[in-house]
């Protein structure tokens, strides 16, 4: 799937969330979405979550 594919069936599920929903509904959805999108980063990257959590390293000056 291509970028544009996958923007468009995001923006579809939030816009149905919100408008059967609500407010709350199209957040959840949201907020879920980007859950489920870093899970997917790390998991195409192959990083550790520990990695993903530390951020950048601090031993840089």
């Amino acid at each position: 799937m291509n970028g544009a594919l996958i923007g468009l069936v995001v923006g579809m599920a939030l816009a149905f969330a919100a408008w059967f929903g609500g407010f709350g509904a199209f957040l959840l959805v949201a907020a879920l979405g980007a859950i489920g999108f870093t899970v997917g980063r790390m998991v195409d990257d192959g990083l550790d979550w520990r990695e993903f959590l530390r951020g950048p390293d601090r031993r840089r000056r």
